[in-house]
């Protein structure tokens, strides 16, 4: 990490204001070689941290190129705990190019993806799953995707694994002391001990997985799959809650062949909505296969919109969905309430025992209830979202399950009346897997590929 980096961390698009940003040992003999104050007597190298200061970038000739404030941080109190340096340009691209390409002539080097973070990790600012916390926070698309990285960013996961890391380690740590000296350590009883430690440990683990879901859709959205047999209304629907004409839309039965995905925002929450092909029976084989996609991504669904046509009878192709959807959570739309009703929800409510709302695609009779009816479902209802600590990464997921693995072996040899040595095989198995969550025990290859996916600049 010796060498001085440098990268805009701003879009690249027309804008007021552009920022390049530089970190490293050398940051501030960079940046020394490229500004001038306002007087031309300032040395940036000597002004006190955390300063900003106003005055021109300049090119080899001596010429201005822009007219810049520039924010100047010292180690250790920075966001990489190197020297950095924030050059605040105007925004045109050009200029930010211009600026760039100085700063490497003059000795600094383009920053790889989300390499001013990985410093921050390396040097021990923040742990890694802080570092991860930053890049959902800037991909957060709702208020509790927001919330759910700020958290992570906070620490919250990461103080919530520690202290079960810490009672592992403890544990391995009086087992191998007994071992090494038995005359003053006694293990009398102590199998019993570690077996209810253990079951604690597997519990407060749990917890985590068991709210992996929640979390999940917090920080992705809520996969809202809208089903119905062919021209009942799913591509007028998702048409009305995008308020835009996304599907094409006619009154010949089976015009959507493949599924259409789209994600809109409904008050705090993020609806990835699927508008799917019409289920039922056909020989047409691109229709088959909108059928069966149509089926894979109800299997795959946090909540099902279920659109019945009012105006028609009940139908076999009505039927054949119910199976489909029976253990899913959902609301059943009675669509062209606005025409004569051949349901009723009565008679709904005897198929399946979700609620129904009366809908109309063409007077957007039900529009509003059915929005406040997932809001209060995922906000007030059964799929709360509140201030408990969440998994939204499959990574700390599957180090999690892993580690719950390994507690359950050290419970299995307690029963088995293995030696105690044999524990401490599993306990450091849990101990390392949880160390991938917080990168104590991450590989190199690990964290570069999670760097990787950030973007320029940060």
């Amino acid at each position: 990490m010796d060498a001085t980096i440098a990268a805009i961390s701003t879009a690249m698009s027309a804008s007021g204001i552009g920022i390049v940003r530089i970190s490293g040992e050398n940051a501030m003999d960079v940046i020394a070689k490229i500004y001038r104050s306002k007087n031309g007597k300032k040395d940036i190298r000597t002004v006190v941290s955390h300063t900003i200061h106003y005055g021109f970038i300049i090119d080899g000739n001596n010429e201005v190129v822009d007219e810049v404030m520039v924010s100047v941080m010292k180690a250790p109190a920075t966001y990489t705990r190197e020297d950095v340096v924030e050059i605040n340009c105007h925004g045109g691209n050009y200029i930010l190019q211009r600026v760039m390409q100085l700063l490497l002539e003059k000795g600094a080097f383009l920053a790889e993806p989300g390499e001013f973070t990985k410093r921050a990790f390396l040097n021990g600012r923040i742990d890694l799953s802080q570092a991860e916390a930053v890049m959902k926070m800037i991909s957060s698309k709702n208020e509790f995707a927001l919330q759910s990285a700020v958290k992570q960013l906070e620490g919250s996961v990461s103080k919530y694994i520690q202290q079960i890391r810490e009672q592992i380690l403890y544990e391995m740590g009086r087992i191998e002391s007994a071992l090494d000296d038995p005359e003053h350590y006694d293990l009398t009883g102590y199998s019993d001990e570690l077996f209810d430690k253990t079951e604690q440990q597997i519990v407060s683990l749990q917890r985590l997985l068991d709210r992996f879901e929640n979390g999940r859709m917090k920080s992705e959205g809520i996969n809202t799959v809208i089903v119905g047999k062919p021209n009942a209304g799913k591509s007028s629907l998702m048409n009305i809650l995008l308020d835009e004409d996304r599907a094409i839309v006619t009154d010949i039965a089976g015009t959507t062949r493949d599924a259409l995905q789209e994600s809109v925002r409904l008050g705090g929450l993020m609806l990835n909505l699927i508008d799917t092909a019409g289920i039922h029976n056909t020989e047409d084989t691109v229709e088959k296969i909108g059928v069966d996609r149509a089926k894979q991504y109800i299997e795959q669904a946090d909540f099902i919109l279920f659109v019945v046509d009012g105006s028609e009878e009940w139908s076999d192709e009505d039927e054949q969905i119910l199976p489909l959807i029976a253990q899913k959570k959902g609301i059943i739309l009675l669509n062209k309430a606005d025409l004569k009703a051949k349901v009723s929800e009565l008679f709904l409510k005897d198929k399946l025992s979700w609620d129904t709302i009366a809908f109309s695609n063409e007077t957007k009779q039900g529009l509003q209830q059915l929005e406040q009816y997932i809001t209060d479902k995922f906000e007030r209802g059964d799929l709360q979202f509140n201030d408990q600590i969440c998994l939204t990464s499959i990574r700390h997921k599957n180090a999690v399950m892993q580690a719950v693995n390994a507690l359950h072996r050290v419970e299995q040899s307690i029963k088995d009346g293995m030696p105690e040595d044999f524990f401490t095989i599993d306990l450091m198995e849990a101990y390392q897997q949880l160390g991938l969550i917080n990168g104590d025990t991450a590989t190199e290859d690990l964290v570069n590929k999670i760097f990787e996916e950030f973007c320029m600049g940060k």
